[in-house]
């Protein structure tokens, strides 16, 4: 049964896969065809063709190897300073140029000049291009607002899971009490594992980060309301100064960060918490922080990645997964002994994790990603923008073609990473619990 379930969770990983990529071509496609631009295929997927059907000028179809898809615009480059394709240099990097140039009018016929991408003004092609991640972004932002506000995230509440036996310094790193240790504030108020604390000094509250921050703030007396058995009481506490792991001002702890503060004494629960708009709008941008954050990050993680690969090195839960590892996770998230919305919940951020990461990668500046094609149509603008200021000729087009070298060295990088990520996600992958 587990197998089957693992299977599974697979399987409806790669079908959201397969209608994200689906899903970002559709933006280039739709507004390819918006602004007149010939666009000969739309494919999900690459290597061979499973499925497709022509209608009209483009061909749509299904490849067999879903790592990504694509679709063919005619003229993504403008032709030589000769104004013929079919020139080709002996130079190797020339012929990187040549060989990109040619294939962007491969499939050009008669009628086509007005119909080439080049030919657009840079802010259609910026739109063009944007298109595809803005596609991934919108998908993402749905998909975790949706599930943030309807089903809840995996929060700490204001129910208390453990108390305290004594007061520790959290920098001594120990958990059991000693000879000499006060008893914690919490323990001597009363305080059990399952109370749920609903107000404090006679203020209602209802969420960990409030409560946190009002434990915090108090040192000396403070009453607190606790429901226990379908009952309210209050507790009297005398909260002490002790040494307590900084927070980033949301709640979440910065590890081996400390400060004094007000402390009580106990363990809040976690549980399934459903939050509004505004705190899943705070949240999304949070993720939107930590996945740029990720991003610039990643050179820094290959040493990892190559011990976790090659060596006996832990794979750490932060590091860079590939689509087989996300797959991976999403067949675990199927075995969880967890309820059926959770696991559907918990796919369903992964699912959005991916495209938000889809839309942060396409947006970096670089040749062959979609971020590099928008920086040539912005560069163009600029060039053309400045001569007429100046009053100079128009320097036309900018070549993009000749950045091509640049290009496929940046792809060769890409597609060792994508290798070693590989390798690591069989022999050495993320797992969840």
């Amino acid at each position: 049964m587990t197998t089957l379930m693992m299977i599974l969770g697979i399987v409806v990983f790669v079908i959201g896969l397969l209608f994200s990529i689906a899903w970002h071509e559709l933006g280039h496609l739709s507004t390819a065809k918006m602004f007149g631009i010939r666009v000969p295929q739309y494919m999900v997927g690459f290597g061979p063709t499973l499925f497709s059907r022509k209608k009209g000028d483009t061909e749509y179809g299904i490849k067999a190897i879903p790592l990504g898809g694509y679709i063919r615009m005619i003229g993504m480059f403008p032709p030589g300073a000769d104004g013929r394709m079919e020139a080709r240099s002996t130079s190797p990097w020339r012929g990187m140029i040549e060989d990109a140039r040619s294939a962007a009018f491969e499939e050009l016929r008669p009628g086509d000049e007005t119909r080439l991408f080049y030919t657009r003004k840079p802010w259609k092609r910026v739109i063009v291009m944007f298109a595809g991640p803005f596609m991934n972004l919108v998908l993402a932002v749905a998909i975790f607002l949706g599930v943030m506000m309807t089903f809840g995230i995996s929060s700490q509440t204001t129910q208390v899971s453990k108390v305290s036996d004594c007061v520790i310094q959290q920098s001594e790193n120990r958990s059991k009490c000693e000879k000499g240790d006060k008893a914690a504030p919490a323990k001597a108020a009363g305080l059990k594992p399952g109370d749920k604390i609903v107000a404090f000094q006679g203020q209602s509250v209802d969420d960990w980060s409030t409560l946190q921050s009002k434990i915090r703030e108090t040192i000396g007396p403070a009453t607190l309301t606790v429901e226990r058995d379908g009952k309210r009481l209050d507790l009297h506490a005398n909260l002490i100064k002790n040494q307590v792991t900084k927070t980033d001002g949301e709640g979440a702890y910065v590890e081996g960060k400390y400060v004094y503060a007000g402390f009580l004494g106990f363990t809040p629960a976690t549980g399934i918490v459903q939050q509004s708009f505004g705190q899943s709008v705070e949240r999304m941008g949070d993720m939107m922080e930590s996945g740029v954050e990720s991003i610039i990050a990643l050179p820094s993680k290959i040493p990892d990645l190559w011990d976790a690969a090659f060596g006996d090195g832990e794979r750490k839960q932060d590091s860079p997964m590939g689509v087989v590892g996300a797959a991976r996770v999403g067949g675990d998230v199927f075995t969880l002994d967890i309820p059926p919305q959770n696991q559907i919940a918990m796919m369903l951020f992964l699912i959005a994790g991916f495209n938000l990461s889809l839309f942060l990668f396409n947006m970096l500046p670089l040749l062959p990603l979609d971020g590099g094609h928008i920086a040539g149509a912005l560069w163009e603008s600029v060039r053309r923008g400045t001569a007429k200021v100046l009053r100079r000729p128009d320097p036309g087009p900018f070549d993009v073609a000749k950045l091509m070298p640049v290009a496929y060295v940046v792809a060769g990088i890409f597609i060792c990473f994508t290798i070693l990520v590989l390798i690591a996600d069989v022999v050495n992958p993320v797992r969840i619990s």
